[in-house]
């Protein structure tokens, strides 16, 4: 209710203010009130700029912008236009026509227009050029990017920049403003017509990149110069041909030098950075004109600045990868620096994956050079001119030491390489001991329950595998140092039981957990406990021969104890369960409700699957006779109570045992039916049809009518017409 509410004011207020522009035209202040008041309520409300443009305002703001005399007027209109084509993109399309470019246009190339109308005419450029190929076109067709082109020469004349004067803080916003539309036109999505137009500029940005090395040029010069020759090849051949990259690369020598000082300097030389990286990253044969000013080194020395992230860090370690991609100098200027220490620590301490991968494409250069200098070292011929045997002597001083450090460091790479492959194959190792240990815990749980209920092995069995039952019996050691007394021992074997698996999963995980803890933990001892001892010693401990106890329980123990009842039936079906080889025939003399696990039971299915099998277990036989003795029960008290069942079959059991039992059957008492309920009736027939259960809910027929007593007197009725009511 209050968004509603607040929706409603919303387009009262548009509403109330586009009548005010409309019949204030001859007060300007009122006017730009009503557009400023109009500006915030669509930045407020999403919903208002498409409403403002339903009821015709937006074009009515557009006209008025360019048809009013007065300046605060237009000023005011172009911004309120480019607030609302910003926040919506129907607005944005709406206002994207080639007359509004000409508009602009003219206010941008008319002398009268005033600084502040000429940026409020960039603005609503950019907003409309933004994400919008349609506008990068119309700004084209129409002349609109020549005017900007012109501006960008035009409006900054001096090179020393006073921001403080207030006009020339004016017209530096302008500028900026400038270099910010261009940028949009040209990227953004790229558009390569744009680029070839914006590429003349290129002169006029290196000489402010030389004369003026201040945050205020330097950063939208940049991004105008990355934008611009940005995927595009001939851009970037030009701006190189014109000698911008050899500005860029002084700007960045004198940008890195200053970094010591000012932190601001730094952050400068990282922008400079991204601007070479976009004119050499097509390209990596033009790094031959970096390695001129020792870019490299600048590069390695700005890496390790401290106030730098890893975002700025990417960008450095980026650029190092083009330059080093295809030019040898470079790549020896990396090795001289101690370059590849620096990348291998960067691989090594960050956790930023891209710039992980940059690491690594300059070490994969390095890698290149290095197995380069390895052949040039041994197959160079020396068959030439003597200035060109003593260069070959000079590089062979220089580049003998640079190839030693430059072999440790291939050393640990691929030492490197290899660790990462041994962890990988150590880590599949891992799993698979984890799985067969699991298996071997399970196998010898199943000795371990053999050897607990009594189930001796025979004689030759002892001759064959007697280093079997040491382990089992070193095994069962552990476990018992393993439980701290008699009962958690009686629950393990418990929790192990077959029998009871589907009863007490839990538990049983739970235990097993703790076994297995406890044999990891102990199996060292119970080993060298093994060892030490003698021959002698283990036969008296180890191969000690358990009492036969439960054998023995049935003789000596009366039947009515409830625990030793239970743990011998439990014996009997572990000892049958371990007794078979053949699973498949064991399951046939098994309880159904014992082995049906993972099945979809419930209480009729379960049922009829204990009912039809013809081995039950103990507790599950006095499941089903307790379940007899309450359906008899319930069938009798039934009948003693004449409530009848809806299953016409039990319906049928029941009338025959109550005839059996000896119980007189009565009758219904006949009732005559009425003139009321007779018209009653034939009523609901012309109502209803022959639909008897609705014709009895929707009359008051006597109690104990039935629909077949309808029925029946409706068919005799109409037989026998004299009877029948009119």
């Amino acid at each position: 209710m209050d968004s509603e509410k607040q929706t409603e004011e919303m387009k009262t207020d548009l509403n109330l203010l586009l009548e005010c522009l409309k019949y204030q035209m001859d007060n300007p202040f009122s006017q730009k009130e009503a557009l400023v008041t109009i500006h915030s309520i669509c930045q407020q409300n999403s919903n208002a700029g498409v409403y403002f443009r339903e009821i015709g305002g937006l074009m009515f703001v557009k006209n008025l912008a360019k048809a009013s005399e007065h300046s605060m007027v237009k000023e005011a209109a172009l911004y309120t236009l480019g607030a609302v084509a910003e926040q919506n993109v129907y607005c944005q399309q709406t206002l994207c026509t080639s007359e509004l470019f000409e508009d602009l246009t003219w206010f941008l190339s008319n002398d009268d227009s005033n600084t502040n109308l000429k940026r409020m005419s960039v603005y609503v450029i950019l907003v409309l050029v933004s994400n919008n190929r349609t506008g990068q076109t119309l700004v084209r067709e129409t002349g609109c990017i020549t005017v900007l082109t012109q501006l960008f020469r035009t409006v900054l004349s001096k090179y020393e920049l006073d921001l403080s004067d207030k006009n020339a803080f004016q017209s530096y916003q302008l500028w900026s403003s400038v270099c910010s539309t261009l940028c949009v036109c040209v990227n953004n999505p790229q558009n390569d017509k744009n680029q070839m137009l914006c590429c003349s500029l290129f002169p006029h940005a290196n000489d402010w990149l030389i004369n003026c090395i201040k945050p205020e040029i330097i950063r939208p010069v940049c991004s105008f110069i990355g934008l611009t020759l940005a995927n595009n090849t001939y851009v970037q051949k030009y701006f190189i041909s014109v000698g911008g990259l050899d500005v860029l690369s002084q700007v960045l020598v004198q940008l890195e030098s200053d970094s010591h000082k000012t932190l601001s300097s730094a952050k400068l030389a990282v922008v400079v950075t991204k601007t070479v990286d976009a004119c050499i990253a097509d390209n990596p044969t033009f790094g031959v004109i970096l390695s001129k000013y020792q870019i490299v080194s600048k590069l390695l020395t700005l890496l390790l600045h401290e106030s730098l992230d890893s975002g700025e860090k990417f960008s450095i370690i980026l650029t190092l990868g083009h330059c080093t991609e295809d030019c040898e100098e470079n790549q020896y200027d990396l090795f001289k620096n101690n370059g590849l220490p620096l990348m291998i620590q960067a691989l090594t301490e960050s956790q930023n994956e891209e710039l992980n991968k940059a690491a690594t494409f300059v070490l994969h250069n390095c890698k290149k050079i290095a197995e380069k200098l390895s052949l040039s070292l041994g197959e160079y011929s020396f068959d030439e001119n003597e200035e060109q045997l003593k260069d070959v002597n000079m590089k062979e001083k220089t580049l003998e030491e640079y190839w030693k450090k430059a072999k440790e460091i291939l050393h640990r790479i691929e030492q490197l390489e290899r660790e990462r492959n041994e962890e990988k194959i150590q880590r599949e190792k891992d799993k698979d001991d984890v799985s067969s240990m699991n298996i071997n815990i399970q196998t010898t749980l199943k000795h371990l329950h053999a050897d607990s209920i009594g189930r001796g092995p025979t004689a030759e069995d002892k001759d064959k595998s007697q280093s079997r039952k040491l382990q089992s019996y070193q095994f069962r050691g552990v476990l018992s140092t393993a439980c701290t007394n008699d009962h958690q021992m009686k629950t393990l074997l418990k929790s192990a039981n077959p029998v009871n698996a589907c009863y007490r999963e839990s538990g049983q995980s739970k235990t097993l957990g703790k076994a297995h803890s406890s044999y990891n933990q102990n199996l060292h001892e119970g080993t060298t406990f093994g060892k030490k001892n003698s021959v002698s010693q283990s036969s008296d401990h180890v191969f000690k021969h358990p009492i036969p106890v439960v054998k023995n329980r049935q003789q000596q123990l009366p039947v009515t104890d409830p625990f030793t009842l239970c743990s011998d039936i439990i014996n009997k079906e572990v000892i049958s369960f371990l007794a078979t080889d053949n699973h498949s025939k064991m399951l046939k003399y098994r309880c159904s409700g014992c082995i049906a696990v993972g099945k979809s039971l419930n209480s009729r299915n379960f049922s009829k699957l204990l009912h039809s099998c013809p081995y039950q277990c103990d507790r599950h036989k006095v499941i089903v006779e307790a379940e007899d003795r309450y359906k008899s029960e319930l069938r009798k008290s039934l009948i003693c109570n004449k409530k009848i069942l809806l299953t016409p079959r039990r319906r049928r059991q029941l009338s025959s045992e109550s005839t059996t039992s000896g119980g007189i059957k009565k009758r219904r008492i006949r009732k005559n039916f009425t003139k009321e309920e007779v018209n009653y009736l034939f009523s609901g027939v012309k109502k209803m049809g022959n639909h008897w259960n609705l014709i009895l809910w929707s009359f008051p027929f006597q109690q104990g009518r039935k629909a077949v007593d309808l029925a029946h007197k409706y068919h005799k009725l109409t037989k026998h017409p004299k009877c029948a009511a009119p």
